[in-house]
Parts: structure tokens; sequence; C-alpha cells
């Protein structure tokens, strides 16, 4: 067992030590979660909840955590793009030991790694709870396809705690991963052990409420959002969103997926597909749509920039710069015909001097991709949709965001 260490300096030599194993490298991302498993099948988890997660940070306290558990004989193959470990009485000694120099300062913002150790430790006095069952430690080493639901739980905390940018980790294959579970508030339950005591549970009115049934939980029951963002639906919000602070997400049509989000105050009533990411100061206007990936976009994620606004129930499936607005009820896709007239090409042009565009009149909505200023607008005798120099200014009210 490790001994407690007794000053700092003595910490980083451990630590420094530590990294001298052979194959060490650093996680990319470390974190210790308490897994729910299935109830009539315990080997399957169903659910993995971080109290803190370590995204390309806190490398001294990985190097404790794998020193700790090379000392009760775990091997831990480094080759691998992840690994995890159940926690044991004794990695949680080992632990104590090793962060002994910083265990006093463990409080409040200071050390919060330590933080999780302590109220670990107090689990395992408590006999309350089986921490080999319910608590693992997990490491991704190599942002490869995840393998384990503790892992793809790993990387939608880093996402929605916004310490990885958006559309950064390699999510491939989480579906496949992550079991279709039913949601009674934060508790996953297993569909196949509800159907073989549905009779019990209801003749002693004991049936939970379910709240969904999904792969992804709900974004609120993991993540404390900012003070100034507000969610009035908790449904309406994936877990591995990502809300800036002052982002207003509205009941109603609106929606943000994994993977998805926003980069700054942004009005959401409408829906924010997987990939797609909104710009600060835009609105997301009742029932709009910002097509995700499989959804019509050719597969290239869409951006909307600062400070647009999608009208009521549009429809937009390529990137928008700033300042631009598409109007209620407007479809633009990368193949939509937009028609511009000769005076108001110039004015795009002339607030986007690097584009380059051949002379015509009638456009295919990717030509106009990533441009700012940019109003689109439908002729309501022809249907013809057209494209104008924006000359509005698109405004939050600051109180609400």
């Amino acid at each position: 067992m490790i001994k407690d260490l007794k000053n700092k300096d003595e910490f980083k030599r451990f630590v420094e030590g530590t990294k001298t194993i052979a194959g060490y490298r650093d996680p990319i991302g470390f974190g210790i979660a308490r897994v729910d498993r299935g109830q009539k099948n315990s080997e399957k988890i169903l659910q993995a909840s971080y109290p803190l997660i370590n995204w390309g940070e806190n490398l001294g306290s990985a190097a404790i955590f794998i020193a700790s558990l090379t000392d009760i004989g775990v091997r831990i193959d480094f080759t691998k793009s992840e690994f995890s470990a159940s926690i044991t009485k004794d990695f949680l000694k080992n632990c104590k030991s090793a962060f002994a120099p910083y265990w006093e300062e463990a409080s409040g913002d200071d050390h919060k790694n330590i933080q999780v150790i302590k109220s670990l430790l107090e689990v395992a006095q408590s006999q309350m709870s089986d921490l080999t069952e319910n608590f693992k430690v997990v490491f991704i080493f190599e942002d490869d396809a995840p393998k384990s639901v503790e892992s793809v739980y790993l990387k939608l905390y880093a996402l929605s705690t916004n310490k990885a940018p958006l559309r950064s980790l390699n999510l491939n294959g989480a579906f496949g991963i992550l079991e279709n579970v039913a949601w009674s508030g934060s508790m996953p339950i297993e569909l196949e052990w509800l159907r073989e005591n549905e009779i019990t549970l209801k003749i002693d009115g004991m049936y939970p409420e379910i709240t969904s049934v999904d792969k992804f939980p709900r974004f609120l029951q993991h993540i404390i959002p900012a003070d100034n963002t507000r969610i009035l639906d908790s449904s309406k919000v994936r877990m591995g969103a990502q809300l800036a602070a002052g982002t207003t997400v509205m009941p109603g049509a609106s929606y943000i997926n994994f993977n998805a989000g926003t980069l700054g105050p942004v009005m959401v009533e409408g829906r924010i597909s997987s990939s797609a990411i909104v710009g600060s100061g835009s609105d997301v206007g009742g029932g709009a749509s910002i097509l995700g990936v499989l959804s019509g976009t050719d597969g290239n994620p869409i951006s909307i920039g600062e400070n647009t606004l999608l009208g009521a129930n549009s429809v937009t499936g390529l990137p928008l710069g700033d300042s631009c607005i598409v109007d209620a009820g407007v479809t633009i896709l990368e193949g939509t015909k937009v028609t511009i007239d000769t005076d108001e090409f110039n004015k795009i042009k002339e607030a986007n001097p690097n584009w380059s565009s051949a002379d015509t009149d009638v456009f295919k909505g990717g030509v106009l991709a990533n441009l700012n200023g940019i109003h689109f607008r439908q002729d309501s005798l022809s249907g013809t949709i057209k494209a104008f120099r924006s000359t509005r200014e698109v405004k939050l009210n600051k109180e609400l965001h």
C-alpha cells in the first residue's frame, strides 16, 4: 500500500515517478463514475453519473489514480483507447495516502478530485453501497469510437460541461452501446424488467412514473447550467448538448440534441439537431428547424453565425454567417434555387468581399453558405426564394439573456 506522502515536493516526485511506468501516457479525460446497473441483468450498465470529470486537466490526479490501481495489482493497458476499473477500499486508501499533502485543503473549489475520494471513503465506511458494484474509475487515452457506456457518458459530460468543443469528439457507435431504457426521473429502468414485473408493480401501486424511453438521459439529469441559463422544460435538452451561458430554451417546439448547442446567449424556440451549432446573439424562432447531418445536409454539419434570426417554422439546411435572416416559413437548403437581383448581389458582395461567384441571378443555396448579412425571403406571388442584403439588426432582450 502507498504510504502517506509528507509534503508537496514529495507528491510531485511521486507523480513524476508514476509517469515512468512502462507505456504510461496521460489520459485526455478521466473521472470516477457511479454506474446504474440493470434491474434484471446486473452486467448491463444503464447509465454512468460523474460528480466531476477531468478533460485535459488535473493530470497529477490522474497519475495518483493510476498509481493507486497499479499498487493493488490492477494492470492498465495504455495501448487501449480507454480503460475502467471498479473502485475498492484499498484504491481509496492509496489515493488518500498519495493526496495527503493536499487533503486538508480540499473543499469548495479546491482539489475536487480529492473531494470525490473523501465522499467515496464516507460511502465505504457507511456500508450502504457496494463500492465495487456501483463505482468505477474511467480513463480515455485516445479519442477513438467509445467502447463502453462509461466512456460514452464521459464524452457527453465533456461536451455538456463545455470542457470539449462541440463536434470535437468521436461518438461513433454510441447509440449501439447505450441501452434503450425507461427513465423515471433520473433512474434508468430496464424495459424487460418492467414487463416482467408490471402486474406486481401495478397491483402494489408501485409502478414508476415514466418520463421518457430513450438511450440518452435529459441534460438536467446530469448538468447544472450557468446561473443565467434557462430551460423551461427539461425534456427539451438532451444530455450531450452544450448550452452557453445566457441561453434560453422555451417550451413548445424547441429541442437541442446531443453534440449540438449554442456558443453564447441564444433564444431557442425551435429545433437544433445533432451537430448543429448556433452563434451568440442569434434567435431560433418558434418551430424553426436547423437540420442535422442525417436530415438533408449531405452530411455537412450546420453552423449558424452570430446575431442571426431563423423565423418561425423556417428550415435551414446550410451554414449561415453573421447577421442573417431566414423569414418565417422559408426553407433554404443546399439545392434551393435562390434569386438575387444585381443591386442586392453587389450589396451582398460588399459585405462578403472574399466571396467569389458566377455572374448569374439564380444561385443554389450551397453557393451562399457561410455568407454574412443575407436575408432570405419568399415572393408571396411567385413563390420564388429571393436573397437580399439584410438591413435589420437582430438583438436579443438583454433582460432575458
